[in-house]
């Protein structure tokens, strides 16, 4: 997935924590450990330095590399859903619901820490529980998009799926693409330009009402 490089120098070995909290701080260790490395690359053992805990404190917690990159890429495709359903469900207004689902995916894959590499650059991208993992996850966020199309435009549900399928894939090409050349042009102005792009698209479907007009 990525050209092997070194990982974050070990941190100390920490205190007890709540089990919620150990979880938490072990899935953040993996990303850093899983990103950098990628898969295959990564090991356990530098998984427990980063974390500051023994392995067997890291296996109480997760069997093996392989559940804990699951969980790791869980909690990331969650992450992006809940995004994208959060833009749609947060107004009434159609073209602030364009401009937060593609905003949604600009500020997934340039949080830090880089974990979007984990959905969509993944290694393991051939074990099925990865692939169904990420596949109902961008099934998640084209449903979200695609009610709201449908609603709005009298579109069936299969074509609005097409539509809200275009829309995803027209935002996350975007953002990768944007993000090594940020410093060039701001997030606010590259959501912009999409939403922008897609609105003209979206907004030329006649509504529901009467079949004609424009979409709001």
């Amino acid at each position: 997935m990525h050209a092997p490089r070194s990982a974050p120098a070990p941190v100390r070995r920490s205190s007890r924590l709540p089990r919620g909290a150990r979880r938490a701080q072990l899935l953040e260790a993996a990303q850093e450990v899983f990103v950098a490395q990628g898969f295959h690359a990564a090991a356990m053992d530098e998984i427990a330095d980063r974390a500051g805990v023994s392995k067997p404190v890291l296996y109480q917690h997760f069997p093996g590399k392989r559940e804990l990159y699951l969980a790791l890429l869980e909690q990331q495709v969650t992450l992006l859903t809940d995004r994208v359903r959060e833009a749609m469900e947060g107004t009434d207004d159609n073209r602030t619901r364009v401009n937060g689902a593609v905003g949604a995916y600009f500020d997934f894959i340039n949080a830090e820490g880089a974990a979007y590499r984990l959905v969509f650059e993944s290694d393991l991208r051939n074990d099925d529980d990865v692939r169904e993992l990420v596949d109902r996850g961008h099934r998640a966020c084209v449903e979200a998009i695609g009610e709201v199309i449908a609603a709005d435009t009298g579109l069936d549900r299969e074509r609005a799926l097409l539509l809200a399928s275009g829309m995803t894939g027209l935002s996350e090409t975007s953002a990768r693409w944007w993000l090594p050349r940020k410093g060039t042009v701001s997030r606010d102005e590259a959501v912009s330009l999409l939403t922008s792009l897609a609105w003209r698209g979206i907004s030329r479907f006649p509504r529901l009402e009467g079949g004609e007009g424009p979409a709001r």
